[in-house]
C-alpha cells in the first residue's frame, strides 16, 4: 500500500488568501506558485484558486544579471507525468504585477526552464518595465522543452505576452495577448512588445503556436525574428497591432512577422536558414503588414491565410544572397492565400523565384465584400468556445458562390468540394 500511495499523483492548491506556511491543501492553500513548485513531483497538479494575486517584489525568486524572475519553474515533469499548474475549475486566477518594479531589471513574470509542464488558465496583467534603454519584460518566458501553455491570458501590461527563447516541442494553445504597451523604454512606443515571440536557438525545434490571438500590442502580433529553427503559427489571429486601443500609432505593427535576419553577417546565418510556417491564420487592420517576411533570406511558407485591411496585406520583402541588401523576396512558398481591402495587397514578391499558385493575386478573380458571410470586426474579440477554441463567427468566412471557393491547390489540408478554398476558412457545404 505504501508503494502504491507513493506512485499516485498529488494535488496542491494556491489561493490569494493562502499562506506559504500552510500545507497546500484545498482547505489550507499555499500563497504562491513558487512554494507549490517546492512541493510537487512529476504527475502532480497545482490548482490555482480564483481571485487576484497582488504580486510584490519580495516574491522575486531569482535575480540574475539584468533579469528579475518572479516565478521560476525549474522543476520538470517526465514523459507521461507532467507537472500541471492550472486554474481551479470554473475560477479565474489573475496575477497582477503592477507593484513589481525592480530598478534596472527586466521583469519575467514566469520563467519556465523546466520541461514536461502544462500551464493552463492563468491570467497575467500589469507586468512593468523599469529600464529606459533597449529592453523587454515578458509575461511567460520558455526555455524548457515539451511544455504546453494553454488558455493563458496576458494583457494590460508593458511586457511581451509569451516568448520562446529556447527549448523544443513546445505547444502554445488557445492563448490571448492584448493591450500590451511599454511606455517607459527607448522612445516609449513599445517597439519590443509583441503578443507572441519566438527567437529559438539551434536545436529549439517543433515549437507551435495554435489558436492564439494577439491584438493591440504596441509592436507585432507574432514575431519570429532572428530564429535559428522553424516556428509554426497555425489557426492564429493577429489584429490591430502597432496601435493603442484608440488607434494611436505606436511601434512596428505587423500581424505575423515571420522571420528575418537582416542584421546578421552571412557567415553567421543559421544553416539551413529556417523556413517558418504560417498557415490558416488571419491578419486584420495591423498598422503595417498583415503577413510579413521581414527581410527573410531563403523564403517562408504562407498557406491558407486571410488578410484584411492591413496597410500591406502580404509583404514578402527578402534579402540578397550576401544578406546586405533588401530585395523582393524569393524562395517563398505561397499557396491558397486570400486578401481583401488592403492598402496594398501584395508587395516585394519575386514571383518568378518563388512557388506561388492558387492565391487570390495569381488567379483571374476579383474579391469583393460579397465574397464573405461577415466583415464585422467585433467578432474578433468575442469569447472563446467552451473548449477554448477561437470563437465560431461568420467574420471572413466565405459566402456561397464566392469566387474564392474551390480555387486553391491541395496542400494536404482537409477540404470540401473539388479543390481547397482560398483563405483561412474552408466553406462548409451548407454555406454556413
Amino acid at each position: 500500500m505504501a508503494l502504491l500511495s507513493s506512485a499516485l499523483a498529488a494535488d496542491f492548491y494556491v489561493a490569494p488568501d493562502g499562506s506559504d506556511a500552510a500545507a497546500g491543501t484545498l482547505a489550507a492553500p499555499f500563497a504562491t506558485v513558487q512554494r507549490a513548485q517546492e512541493a510537487v513531483a512529476p504527475g502532480d497538479t497545482v490548482y490555482l484558486r480564483g481571485g487576484t494575486y497582488l504580486v510584490n517584489e519580495g516574491q522575486i525568486a531569482k535575480r540574475e544579471r539584468i533579469f528579475a524572475c518572479v516565478t521560476l519553474l525549474d522543476k520538470s515533469g517526465t514523459p507521461g507525468k507532467r507537472i500541471t499548474y492550472r486554474a481551479y475549475p470554473g475560477e479565474r486566477p489573475v496575477f497582477d504585477y503592477s507593484a513589481v518594479k525592480p530598478a534596472n531589471h527586466r521583469v519575467h513574470a514566469f520563467r519556465v526552464t523546466g520541461s514536461w509542464l502544462h500551464l493552463k488558465g492563468i491570467e497575467v496583467v500589469g507586468v512593468q518595465v523599469t529600464i529606459t534603454g533597449h529592453t523587454q519584460s515578458i509575461c511567460f518566458e520558455n526555455q524548457g522543452s515539451d511544455n504546453i501553455y494553454e488558455l493563458l491570458s496576458m494583457h494590460d501590461g508593458m511586457a511581451i505576452g509569451l516568448w520562446i527563447g529556447g527549448g523544443a516541442n513546445n505547444l502554445v494553445l488557445n492563448c490571448d495577448a492584448y493591450r500590451n504597451h511599454d511606455t517607459v523604454s527607448e522612445n516609449r512606443k513599445g517597439g519590443n512588445v509583441d503578443g507572441f515571440g519566438y527567437h529559438g536557438r539551434q536545436g529549439s525545434v517543433n515549437n507551435v503556436f495554435r489558436g492564439c490571438r494577439a491584438w493591440f500590442n504596441s509592436d507585432d502580433g507574432f514575431d519570429f525574428i532572428n530564429s535559428a529553427e522553424v516556428a509554426t503559427a497555425e489557426n492564429c489571429w493577429a489584429f490591430y497591432n502597432g496601435y493603442s486601443p484608440s488607434f494611436a500609432s505606436l511601434a512596428d505593427g505587423n500581424g505575423f512577422k515571420a522571420g528575418g535576419h537582416a542584421g546578421t553577417p552571412v557567415e553567421r546565418l543559421p544553416n539551413p536558414t529556417p523556413r517558418h510556417v504560417v498557415r490558416g491564420c488571419v491578419a486584420v487592420r495591423n498598422k503595417a503588414n498583415g503577413f510579413y517576411a521581414n527581410h527573410h533570406i531563403g523564403g517562408v511558407d504562407f498557406r491558407n491565410n486571410t488578410a484584411y485591411r492591413n496597410r500591406v496585406n502580404f509583404n514578402l520583402l527578402g534579402r540578397a544572397a550576401d544578406n546586405r541588401t533588401d530585395v523582393p523576396g524569393s524562395g517563398h512558398r505561397l499557396k491558397n492565400n486570400l486578401g481583401f481591402d488592403g492598402g496594398t495587397e501584395v508587395a516585394q514578391l519575386n514571383a518568378a523565384a518563388s512557388d506561388v499558385s492558387g492565391n487570390y493575386f495569381t488567379l483571374p478573380i476579383k474579391i469583393t465584400a460579397a465574397d464573405f458571410l461577415g466583415l464585422d470586426e467585433a467578432d474578433l474579440v468575442k469569447p472563446r468556445q467552451p473548449n477554448g477554441d477561437l470563437p465560431d463567427v461568420p467574420f471572413l468566412h466565405l459566402a456561397a458562390g464566392s469566387a474564392a471557393i474551390d480555387r486553391g491547390v491541395d496542400v494536404g489540408r482537409p477540404f470540401f468540394g473539388a479543390a481547397p478554398d482560398l483563405g483561412a476558412f474552408e466553406a462548409k457545404p451548407d454555406g454556413k
